[in-house]
This record gives C-alpha cells, sequence and structure tokens, in this order.
C-alpha cells in the first residue's frame, strides 16, 4: 500500500522522535517517497541530517527557506503529500491544529494540505488525559484526521500509562490498513438526505425542528471519501461540505425533499435518509404577516408525505436505511419504524442521551438491519460514527450479494 506514495512525515519536539528515525527508514522501504518536515523543538532530539540520509530527501525547517523561487514550499509540499503523517504528535501540536495557529512550517503545511493526516500522539500520560488535549484530538477527529493511539507502558518521565508513541511497524499497519479500505463504495451511486426542513406559516415564521445536519453531513463525506459518488439533498444548514466532489441540491420543506429524493432515488445504489424532515405543515400559508392578537392561536397542520415509506415501497434493488431518533423506547420504536417501512437497515439513536443529541459534535447509535443484526457504535465523533455506519452497509449488501 505505501509503493509509491508521497508521505510527509512531521516530526514535533519529544523524546519519541527517536522513533520516527525507524519510521522513516522503513516507510521509505516500502517504497514511499518521503519527506520530513521538522519543528524547531524536534531537532534538539534529533539532527534533520539523520532523516536526510534514511529518506534521500531535504528536510524541511523553516518556513522562510524558500529554496525554489518559483514555488512556496509549504503550500508545494502540502499539495505534493498523498499523506502526512504526525510521528510524534505532541499535545504542542495537536493545539495549534485543532486552534488553526500558524506559527511553524508544519503547522502551516498542515492548514493548507487537503491530503489524508494520520496522527500518533505521545506524551505524558496525564498530558494525554487532559481536558483540553482530549478536546483539541476530538475537534480534529470530527474534521476528519485519523489517530493512531498509543500503547500504554513506562514512559520517558517516569509515569507508566498510556502516552507512548506506538510502534513503527503499528503505525505504518494501521495506515495501510485504512488506505486499503478507503475506496470500498467505489463505483457506488450514494444518495443522502440531511438537516431539518421547514415549513412556512407565513413571510416571517415556520415550523422546524433541532437538526442540525451534521450526521447527513459526516455520511456524505465519509462515503465519498469511500470512492462513491455522493448526492446530498439538504435541507437548510448552516454547515459547509469540505468535499467538491459531492453534489448537494438544497431545499426548504418536505414536500420539496419529496420530490428530489424520489427523482435521484431510481439511480442510486444506497440510500440514507438522515433528514429530519417535518411530520406536519401548517394547512394554510399566510401571504402576509400575521398579527398578533389579544386571544389564543390555533393553526390546523396536516400530514406530510413519508418521504422513507415511499422509497420502501418503490424499492428495487437500493439498499434503504433510515434513522430513528427517539426519546423512549427507541430500541421498539426503531425495529417497528424497520419493518413498517420496507428498510433495509435503519439506525437508531436516542436523542436524550448525553452526547447524541441533535447539533452536538458526537453520537451513540445502533445499526439494525432486517435480519436483525445489531452493532452498537458508542460515544464517538459523527464522522466515526458516520464510518461505522458505511462499513456495516457495505458489508450488508457484501453478504446479500454471495
Amino acid at each position: 500500500m505505501m509503493e509509491g506514495k508521497n508521505i510527509l512525515l512531521g516530526v514535533s519536539g519529544g523524546i519519541a522522535a527517536y522513533k520516527a528515525c525507524a519510521l522513516a527508514s522503513k516507510l521509505t522501504q516500502k517504497g514511499a517517497d518521503v519527506r520530513v518536515m521538522m519543528t524547531e523543538n524536534s531537532r534538539e532530539f534529533v539532527a534533520p541530517l539523520t532523516f536526510q540520509a534514511l529518506t534521500r530527501n531535504p528536510v524541511y525547517i523553516d518556513t522562510f527557506d524558500e529554496k525554489d523561487p518559483e514555488k512556496i514550499a509549504h503550500v508545494d509540499v502540502a499539495d505534493w503529500a498523498d499523506i502526512i503523517l504526525l510521528a510524534p504528535a505532541t499535545a504542542n501540536i495537536i493545539g495549534k491544529i485543532a486552534g488553526g495557529i500558524a506559527d511553524g512550517m508544519l503547522a502551516t503545511t498542515l492548514l493548507a494540505s487537503k491530503a489524508d493526516v494520520y496522527i500518533a500522539p505521545a506524551m505524558n500520560v496525564n498530558m494525554y488525559a487532559h481536558p483540553a488535549v482530549v478536546r483539541n484530538m476530538k475537534q480534529l477527529e470530527e474534521w476528519g484526521y485519523h489517530f493512531i493511539e498509543p500503547g500504554a507502558g513506562y514512559l520517558a518521565c517516569g509515569w507508566v500509562g498510556k502516552g507512548r508513541l506506538e510502534e513503527p511497524e503499528q503505525i505504518i499497519h494501521t495506515i495501510e490498513q485504512h488506505q486499503s479500505r478507503d475506496l470500498l463504495l467505489l463505483g457506488k451511486k450514494v444518495l443522502i438526505s440531511a438537516g431539518p426542513t421547514r415549513e412556512d406559516v407565513d413571510p416571517v415564521r415556520f415550523f422546524t425542528n433541532r437538526s442540525s445536519g451534521r450526521m447527513g453531513y459526516a455520511l456524505a463525506e465519509e462515503a465519498a471519501n469511500l470512492g462513491a459518488e455522493v448526492t446530498l439533498v439538504t435541507g437548510p444548514t448552516e454547515l459547509k461540505l469540505t468535499n467538491d466532489a459531492i453534489k448537494q441540491v438544497d431545499v426548504i420543506t418536505a414536500e420539496e425533499m419529496f420530490h428530489v429524493m424520489h427523482e435521484h432515488f431510481p439511480s442510486s445504489d444506497i440510500v440514507i435518509k438522515a433528514a429530519a424532515v417535518a411530520d406536519y405543515r401548517p394547512k394554510q400559508v399566510y401571504k402576509d404577516k400575521m398579527k398578533k392578537q389579544e386571544e389564543g392561536l390555533t393553526i390546523e397542520m396536516v400530514r406530510t408525505k413519508d418521504i422513507l415509506k415511499s422509497l420502501g415501497e418503490m424499492k428495487n434493488g437500493q439498499y434503504l436505511v433510515g434513522f430513528a431518533a427517539e426519546t423512549s423506547n427507541p430500541l421498539e420504536y426503531g425495529r417497528k419504524k424497520l419493518t413498517s417501512k420496507n428498510l433495509d437497515a435503519i439506525v437508531i439513536n436516542n436523542v436524550s442521551s448525553e452526547g447524541a443529541g441533535f447539533g452536538g459534535a458526537t453520537n451513540i447509535v445502533t445499526y439494525l438491519n432486517k435480519f436483525n443484526q445489531q452493532h452498537e457504535v458508542s460515544l464517538a465523533s459523527k464522522h466515526v460514527v458516520a464510518g461505522e455506519i458505511l462499513r456495516f452497509i457495505d458489508r450488508d449488501m457484501k453478504d446479500e450479494e454471495g
């Protein structure tokens, strides 16, 4: 998997920098083109000449050391890299990336790159567990960075616990495993709905719900990362896609979402309805702003079209997945929805659980397929949860095929 890959190895200032030497050597032996970028502090532990000898490439150490006047070095290497690997990654560099701070060449390059980024932390056990470090890692994970967890054992500081840089062989193995499954959905057309809908009362007021669209957007981006051709049908949100290859269709009302989903459904292989569509809309929409009255107000509501049920009725080979956001008896209601709407699988979550509510960066879900096979995904970022859901779908589809 490393043959012919352009890999930028970022080395930050920790005692584990000595392991980065073996890592650079092993990556080079596997056929990768390895370039090393070192922070100022890392050079207190290992000399740049060591990495130059191991990789047979120049080592980057200074943002302003521009050897080629036709190129901006940190932008050039950011575009060149297929993979960026931070090993060791200190609490300092993790905090800088999470905070968008670009005060050194490595941090600046990371902000300029769209490559896959793998982070292998190494630090004191108490630093690794500090709330600020945990928060920063969760933020990066939400943005799509991949973490390679440190090992546990005796640390250079004298403590025993989690914080030791993973061994070079295991780091490479983890990256190879991840890269090998990156195209699980290659050739598949995936249709995903996300966000809330808005149902107008008058030109000023509307009914909506608490959905932020984060789960649907995460599914769309992870599906695209896995090689799928993705169409995202989204209600009004404040989110922006990070992958330009995803086709985005904006809608506002449940009626609009119904028509767009039906338009794209026949040509799709996988359909995931993650949107929180309004079940009801006002029977009458006023052309002018309703004036405040002394007495109470009654607005008559009518049912919107059931998008998921209608897709289940017209299903012809598509793998159809729904979502069930519940506050009580989630598994019971999820199973009923799975059956009544002719779904292949359903993703169930209790939105009243801490870490699984609307608008948050994390989720906790149960994936249940039509064969009553059940998988739990514990508290994790919505991007991680999305990746797990897509892998469950891929496995189920392959099981059905044979």
